[in-house]
């Protein structure tokens, strides 16, 4: 290829960042131009770069990668996004190929696994570890959930959205001004009216009701 693959790093951490464009401006196809360290910066970055490949992290103050994931495939719908998380989570894993990801590759990964990635997605494919792969193809045996948003609380349906975008209990009893008790409550609550029997089942509930598009916050 004559021109080298644009790529755009989005992590709140400085020195991780520092380290993956050493690493990726040392391939003779690959280019850093440009980086982020929240969410919120990454849709002024992305915008006005217009990269190929955005390196976006999970676990971000203000925005999560989550949150932010499908505002960046609206800012630039070309560039092809590839997730670089700490989270081998198959619940994390299915929201961001529901939410229009690329890919999926821990941040513990070979330095060839993720040079690997990054090409594999710039040429349009999906790029996953085996293991993942497998873990997609297992058929999960759930009860029906109930289908019916009416059934919840206006506190209890902020709970399932925050919960279904990733946030741990202490960081949505921090947002809402709750304690970590009341948010363990709250989603037991939820679990229990909804019929789910885990976080993924929750998850599948949520993308499926449209809570975790921009416009369901």
């Amino acid at each position: 290829m004559s021109e080298p693959i644009r790529i755009v790093l989005v992590d709140d951490h400085a020195v991780l960042r520092a380290g993956l464009t050493a690493l990726l401006n040392a391939e003779p196809d690959m280019t850093v131009v440009g980086d982020a360290g929240d969410g919120a910066e990454s849709l002024r970055v992305v915008a006005a770069l217009q990269p190929d490949v955005i390196l976006l992290d999970i676990n971000m103050p203000t925005m999560s990668g989550l949150e932010v994931l499908p505002q960046l495939r609206k800012v630039t719908p070309s560039a092809r996004i590839l997730i670089l998380t700490m989270h081998d989570d198959q619940t994390y894993l299915r929201q961001v190929l529901a939410l229009g990801g690329s890919g999926y590759v821990l941040k513990q990964a070979a330095d060839s696994e993720l040079l690997t990635a990054i090409r594999t997605v710039f040429y349009g494919g999906t790029f996953l570890h085996p293991s993942h792969v497998q873990a997609l193809l297992a058929v999960a045996t759930e009860p029906a959930a109930a289908d019916d948003l009416s059934i919840l609380s206006e506190r209890e349906l902020e709970v399932l959205k925050l919960v279904a975008l990733g946030h741990s209990n202490k960081e949505i009893a921090d947002m809402l001004y709750l304690s970590v008790k009341t948010v363990e409550t709250y989603k037991a609550r939820v679990m229990e009216k909804l019929n789910l029997k885990s976080r993924a089942a929750l998850v599948r509930f949520a993308l499926k009701h449209g809570l975790l598009n921009a416009d369901g916050m």
